[in-house]
C-alpha cells in the first residue's frame, strides 16, 4: 500500500503548487520516495514536481481518463514510491463542467480514499478562515478534510489568532509570506521548468526548506499512512510484439508538454523515442514525429532561425502528430514569424483564452485518428490559427495526408490503441 495525502486548494492561487512541491522536495531530502500527481490536465505544475521528487509527474484526471482508470493510473505512477503527494485543480470541488464534481480534486480524492489537506490563503483574514474552513469540511461528507496548511501568514502573532480560530481541525502548517518563494507566471500559468531549469532548482530548495521548517512532515505523513489500500490492479502500457520504429519527440522549452503514458505506450508498442530540441537541433532520422504542446510564442524567432530543421519538417513524408504548439510550429508563420509552412494557415496571438474540456469525433481520414474516431482531450491557449481547418468537430485542426495538427492535448491511457496506431502507421 501507497500512503497518499491530496493537497488541496480553496481556490486557484491559494498556493497549492507551493505547497505540494515543497513537500515532495522536503520529502525526497529526509530520504523518503514520494510520487507526485496532478489532478487535471495541466503540464506545468507536474514538472516542477518532477523536479522535486526526481521522478515524473503524472496527472490523475477523471475527464480524460474516466473514473475507473483514476485508481489504476494512481498504483502504476506510485509504484516503488512510500508516499505520493497529490496536488489538486483550482478549488477542492471544482470539476470539469464548473457545476458537478467530475474531474475535481474532491472526486480524485474521493476514487483514491485519500484525506485531504486544505490550503488557505490567509494574508488577509483571521477567525474568518474558521468558517472557510467549516464550509470545505462539511460541504460533501465523502471527502476526508482531515487537516489545513495556512499560506502566506503574516507574522507568529497572525499564525497564532488563525490556529486559535480552528481548535477542531489538524492545522498541519503555517508558511509566511515569501517573494522568494513565488514561481513567476505569464498567459498560461507558471513558466515550465524547462525554461527556467537553474532557478526552478533554487526555488524547489527553498519551497522544501520552508515546508520542513513550517509544517509538520511526521504529521503529513501519519495522515497519508491512514488511507486505506488501493483495490485492483494497477495500470500498464500494453506491450506488442513488433519491429522497433522510430520517433522523433519534440522536447526543450519550446516544447514541453507531455503525459508521461503516452510515452510509455509507444515505447510498449515498438517505438525507440529520439527528443530533439527545435531551437538548435536538426530532425533525428526517425519514422513518425510527434509535435507536443509548450509555447513556441514565446520562442518563436529562436525556431525560425533554426531553417535547416524547418526545411526537414516540411519535407518529412512519416505520419506527424502535433498537438497545441505543435500546431503553431507547423502553420506558415506565427505572428508573422516564418514557421515550418507545413500547413497551410497562419497562426496568431490573442489576448482571449480558449480553455476547457473537449469530447470531439475525427472530421478528416488520418492513420492515427480514423474518421469518426471520438476522443476526449483538453485546449488551452491564447492563440488562434486561420483558416480553422477540420480535424475535429467543435475544435477543429488541420490533416494534409500523414500530418494531424490541432489543439486538442489528448491522454492515451484509456485508448492505447492510438500509440499502436502511430507505430503501426510507420510500416
Amino acid at each position: 500500500m501507497v500512503a497518499r495525502i491530496v493537497i488541496a486548494g480553496t481556490s486557484s492561487g491559494a498556493g497549492k503548487t507551493t505547497v505540494a512541491s515543497g513537500l515532495i522536495a522536503a520529502l525526497a531530502k529526509r530520504g523518503d520516495k514520494p510520487a507526485p500527481f496532478k489532478v487535471g490536465p495541466d503540464f506545468i505544475d507536474p514538472s516542477y514536481h518532477a523536479l522535486a521528487a526526481g521522478r515524473p509527474g503524472r496527472n490523475l484526471d477523471a475527464f480524460l481518463s474516466g473514473p475507473e482508470l483514476i485508481a489504476p493510473l494512481f498504483k502504476h505512477g506510485s509504484q516503488g514510491a512510500d508516499v505520493a503527494v497529490i496536488e489538486g485543480v483550482m478549488g477542492l470541488y471544482d470539476g470539469a463542467s464548473g457545476r458537478g464534481e467530475l474531474a475535481s480534486t474532491a472526486h480524485v480524492a474521493k476514487l483514491l480514499q485519500a484525506p485531504v489537506v486544505l490550503v488557505v490563503d490567509a494574508a488577509a483574514m483571521a477567525r474568518s478562515v474558521a468558517a472557510i474552513v467549516h464550509g470545505y469540511r462539511t460541504f460533501d461528507p465523502g471527502v476526508n478534510v482531515a487537516g489545513v496548511i495556512l499560506n502566506r501568514v503574516g507574522s507568529e502573532a497572525h499564525a497564532a489568532l488563525l490556529r486559535e480560530a480552528l481548535p477542531d481541525i489538524a492545522v498541519l502548517g503555517a508558511l509566511p509570506r515569501d517573494a522568494e518563494l513565488e514561481v513567476p507566471e505569464r498567459h498560461l500559468g507558471l513558466v515550465p521548468v524547462a525554461e527556467r531549469a537553474s532557478r526552478a532548482r533554487h526555488v524547489i530548495d527553498r519551497l522544501a526548506a520552508s515546508v520542513g521548517t513550517h509544517c509538520d512532515i511526521d504529521a503529513l505523513l501519519s495522515l497519508a499512512r491512514s488511507a486505506p489500500p488501493v483495490p485492483g490492479p494497477a495500470w500498464s502500457p500494453e506491450n506488442v510484439s513488433r519491429t522497433p520504429v522510430r520517433i522523433a519527440i519534440a522536447r526543450g522549452p519550446a516544447f514541453s508538454f507531455h503525459y508521461e503514458e503516452n510515452l510509455e505506450l509507444l515505447r510498449a508498442a515498438g517505438a525507440e523515442l529520439h527528443a530533439f530540441d527545435p531551437l538548435h537541433d536538426t530532425l533525428p532520422d526517425a519514422d513518425a514525429l510527434v509535435l507536443a504542446g509548450g509555447f513556441p510564442e514565446v520562442f518563436g524567432t529562436e525556431l525560425s532561425a533554426n531553417t535547416r530543421l524547418r526545411e526537414q519538417i516540411a519535407a518529412f513524408t512519416g505520419p506527424v502528430l502535433a498537438e497545441c504548439g505543435g500546431l503553431l510550429y507547423l502553420a506558415k508563420d506565427l505572428d508573422g514569424i516564418p514557421m515550418c509552412g507545413v500547413i497551410d494557415a497562419s497562426a496568431t496571438m490573442t489576448k482571449r483564452l480558449k480553455l476547457g474540456y473537449r469530447e470531439v469525433t475525427a472530421i478528416e481520414d488520418h492513420p492515427v485518428w480514423p474518421a469518426g474516431t471520438t476522443v476526449r482531450g483538453h485546449e488551452f491557449h491564447y492563440s488562434t490559427v486561420t483558416p480553422g481547418g477540420e480535424a475535429w468537430t467543435r475544435t477543429g485542426g488541420h490533416v494534409r495526408g500523414n500530418v494531424h495538427a490541432s489543439y486538442l492535448h489528448t491522454h492515451w491511457a484509456a485508448t492505447p490503441e492510438v500509440a499502436q496506431r502511430l507505430v503501426s502507421a510507420c510500416g
